[in-house]
């Protein structure tokens, strides 16, 4: 009971150091398997000792102490395209009037429960970015310059890696009244006067419209997601993303305590994937190991095992 008791406490402080985390990566540092870390973190949530994210990193949510929601804004780029989208979009504007987006996005920030907030003005329904306070909402509302410019629409720019965004915010078209109901204190859901239900009808229509596009979008993102995927199942910590495309993922990692290079191709493997990993890990100074769609040609079998007793080539003068 005792040794329950510590590894949970070891679990909390590793947490309140490093911020939101995945099972694995708690697994790795206490010393225990994923099953074990991820019992003890289920427990601790249970406990309202942790909180667990609405979104996930390779299957799995992270697990992060009250406090620390900022800290999971650097994880935005593991969402899908129209929520990151969405999330950039929101960041940028503060506040968003719901019916003035496109419905992807209205859908989106829907389902961006860790970063968006619903609230309702005049019979309207708002959002507002997760660090955005009652009090500047009310600020952003009264203020004369929100009556002059409308928000920003325009699609922004996607990235690889979270940047921080310092932009001219442009404001909505609102009368300068009062909100309509006091905005809630509750843990996650800020909501003036809106009824949920009103929110699934709205959309419902929107989700029937999108769903082609939604499983592409899901569809191009899927390999960098078995990759994390493959990498939790065999207890491999992701120590950082070096490359995400639709055919082809660099990752460091670090199994057993050694840190590597993990190429993984989205296709069968061929000769010039062996020299694309090789110059990389060249120049990261690291070894490395391939994941491929696929088993390798017999050709190229005979390749690799051929260059494992080679030790030099020499030119004949």
């Amino acid at each position: 009971m005792n040794n329950a008791i510590q590894t949970k406490k070891k679990i909390i402080d590793i947490i309140k150091l490093h911020g939101p985390s995945l099972p694995v990566q708690i697994a790795s540092k206490v010393g225990i398997s994923s099953l074990f870390a991820g019992a003890f973190l289920s427990e601790a949530a249970n406990e309202e000792l942790l909180k667990i994210s609405n979104m996930k990193v390779g299957g799995s949510p992270l697990y992060f102490i009250k406090g620390q929601e900022y800290a999971l804004e650097k994880f935005y780029t593991y969402l899908p395209e129209k929520e990151r989208e969405a999330f950039l979009l929101l960041k940028q504007n503060k506040i968003l009037r719901d019916r003035e987006q496109q419905p992807a996005i209205r859908v989106a920030l829907r389902a961006l429960k860790d970063f968006a907030r619903a609230f309702s003005n005049d019979n309207e329904i708002f959002w507002r970015f997760h660090s955005v306070t009652e009090q500047e909402v009310r600020e952003l509302f009264e203020k004369p310059s929100i009556i002059e410019k409308p928000i920003i629409t325009e699609k922004p720019k996607i990235i690889e890696k979270p940047i921080r965004i310092e932009q001219k915010i442009e404001k909505t078209r609102l009368k300068p009244r009062e909100i309509s109901a006091e905005i809630s204190s509750g843990e996650e859901q800020l909501d003036i006067g809106l009824k949920p239900a009103k929110i699934t009808k709205s959309i419902s229509r929107e989700k029937a419209q999108e769903k082609p596009r939604e499983k592409k979008i899901r569809k191009s993102s899927s390999f960098l997601e078995q990759v994390i995927s493959f990498l939790t199942k065999h207890n491999i910590e992701l120590i950082n993303i070096e490359k995400s495309a639709k055919k082809e993922v660099f990752v460091k990692v670090r199994e057993n305590g050694k840190s590597l290079l993990l190429y993984a191709v989205n296709k069968k493997l061929a000769d010039s994937d062996l020299v694309k990993a090789y110059k990389k890990a060249q120049e990261l100074s690291l070894p490395y190991f391939i994941l491929a769609k696929g088993e390798p040609s017999k050709k190229l079998r005979e390749t690799i095992e051929a260059s494992k007793f080679l030790t030099k080539i020499d030119k004949i003068e």
